[in-house]
């Protein structure tokens, strides 16, 4: 009763800034198509990835090391791609077996800047996990499908959450850490998360069936907004409102892919189980 209470008492969510819906709407059109024509060239996805490591790297090193940013960012992208390069190779344990003397490596670079060692070690963790997931996702069997299954997941949770949440406010989700997210645009994130993953089900040939179809865009689902509000924690720490001003009306890269980063692991997991033919 007394988490009831609590929920229930909790302040609306503040009214959204309406000024630069546009320009994020533009920018994320251009977004969108860029990653779907990428999605069907391999050797575009792959310099699309690589290119996006470096640019997650640049504001990482910006936001853990602020008074020597770009050998921070330089590091972190040079342990990303080893394991990027790997995977490329499709010597996935050898990727996987990299990541952790690559964050080694890297935290001792952070310190001896004068950051924390642990901030240099998980922006390698970080970023590298999620391309691992997907550079494995990209090499199974019907690799389009389930590529567009994750960003059609993602993306749903996304508008659903936004267009719900300030359509119905209500009490906010977590405001100590993300002040304008409410349990109504969870809610509403879960729910076009789970209708994206049935539909593309239906009109893609990942075949799976409409439960186990509602079931990965509700763990897509879940992982996108988990991401979402793991970013905002970081910022939190990092003292910062954006990871940067790459993309008008968005902040940076890092703020457009947070929910992406933690859902390709999710769908890499779900894409595991379905072929180990344990659900279908």
């Amino acid at each position: 009763m007394a988490g009831l209470a609590l929920m229930t008492s909790s302040p609306s969510a503040r009214r959204f800034d309406w000024k630069n819906l546009g320009q994020r709407a533009l920018s994320a059109v251009v977004l969108i198509a860029v990653v779907l024509i990428a999605v069907f060239v391999d050797w575009l996805f792959f310099v699309m990835v690589t290119v996006a490591v470096a640019l997650l790297a640049i504001e990482w090193g910006a936001m853990a090391s602020p008074r020597r940013p770009n050998r921070l960012a330089i590091a972190v992208t040079l342990a990303v791609l080893a394991t990027l390069f790997c995977a490329h190779l499709n010597q996935f344990p050898v990727a996987w077996a990299l990541v952790a003397p690559a964050a080694l490596a890297v935290a001792l670079v952070a310190r001896s800047l004068g950051a924390r060692a642990g901030d240099g070690a998980f922006g390698v963790v970080y970023i590298a996990a999620p391309c691992l997931a997907l550079s494995w996702i990209r090499a199974m069997p019907n690799p389009i499908s389930w590529t567009i299954l994750l960003f059609a997941v993602v993306w749903s949770a996304d508008i659903c959450a936004f267009l719900a949440g300030n359509a119905l406010k209500g009490p906010k989700l977590w405001p100590r850490y993300s002040p304008n997210k409410t349990w109504a645009g969870f809610a509403g994130g879960l729910l076009g998360a789970m209708g994206a993953a049935m539909l593309t089900a239906e009109l893609s040939t990942a075949k799976l069936s409409l439960l186990a179809a509602a079931l990965i865009g509700l763990a897509g689902g879940l992982a996108t907004m988990g991401g979402d509000m793991l970013e905002s924690i970081l910022k939190r720490r990092f003292g910062v409102k954006d990871s940067g001003d790459l993309i008008p009306g968005h902040g940076g890269l890092l703020d457009r892919v947070d929910g992406l980063m933690v859902a390709v692991m999710a769908i890499a997991g779900a894409r595991f189980i379905h072929q180990a033919g344990w659900v279908h």
